[in-house]
């Protein structure tokens, strides 16, 4: 099995596309990355509705706060901890995985920092980690010491493959911005615990993403044997998410016949 989605379930643009809310979004996608939590927390009462919007089948993908991750780094940090799981409490049963997505600057003098905060947290949910420190990346001893921790707690590392949208000519303010935001890091493909998550930042060139995308043909097939990978699809302009979706679903049903046809989402009307 895998589990496809975006990394949000709404966009003005979508609407027009009859995607609207969580409840809409959840009849084509069965996953969803959950940014949102990575800037504050949501009330308890919206959390509430995000429950009733959604099926059992649905995972949510939330990121931890970046008052843990960012702002705290781990560190003196056990209420805000607490909070955050008391607050997504009601989506217990539909939560994916929560993942830690690192700043660059937190690098391998932190890696006890960071085995002491994973050995505190709860047991009965599933975790990932998305590193950025440039050291993770070089297959030396850093990265071996983080990926042999993370094996050794079951923990998934997130991985980002920001190529296409490093690779696409900057001729719009959404590509400028998101090659000025996203790491350009190398795409280690390294499974660690049994939900491996793979973010594909498309560009604006749906060709030039179909010819980064065919490696995860090969590498996606291989790992459903033995886990259950999780895929958020980006594009610079959250808009085009779905035509993203559009132009990679027939190669990826061809390589995974089990996900299907793809989500038979309405193509934007014209407004003429």
């Amino acid at each position: 099995m895998i589990y496809i989605g975006l990394p949000q379930w709404s966009h003005p643009k979508w609407a027009r596309q009859g995607i609207s809310g969580l409840e809409d979004y959840a009849r084509y996608f069965n996953c969803v990355e959950g940014n949102t939590t990575l800037y504050a927390l949501p009330k308890a009462e919206i959390v509430t509705r995000w429950r009733e919007q959604t099926g059992d089948d649905f995972r949510f993908c939330f990121k931890f706060p970046a008052t843990i991750s960012h702002e705290a780094k781990l560190r003196y940090c056990d209420d805000l901890t607490t909070e955050f799981f008391q607050r997504m409490s009601p989506l217990e049963e539909r939560i994916g995985q929560y993942w830690l997505q690192l700043p660059a600057t937190f690098g391998p003098q932190d890696l006890p920092v960071l085995w002491a905060f994973l050995d505190g947290l709860p047991k009965n949910f599933t975790y990932g980690i998305e590193v950025r420190h440039p050291q993770f990346f070089d297959k030396g001893e850093s990265e071996q010491q983080l990926n042999r921790g993370l094996i050794e707690r079951g923990v998934n590392r997130t991985i980002l493959d920001s190529r296409p949208v490093h690779a696409a000519v900057p001729h719009s303010e959404a590509i400028v911005d998101a090659q000025r935001k996203k790491p350009k890091v190398p795409v280690h493909a390294i499974v660690t615990a049994s939900n491996p998550m793979v973010r594909f930042i498309g560009s604006d060139d749906m060709a030039q993403n179909q010819a980064f995308f065919a490696a995860w043909l090969k590498k996606l097939p291989e790992w459903t044997t033995t886990t259950t990978p999780y895929l958020f699809l980006h594009t610079p302009d959250i808009a085009q998410a779905l035509e993203l979706v559009n132009a990679l679903w027939h190669d990826l049903q061809i390589a995974l016949p089990e996900v299907g046809s793809a989500p038979a989402i309405p193509q934007q009307s014209s407004l003429f």
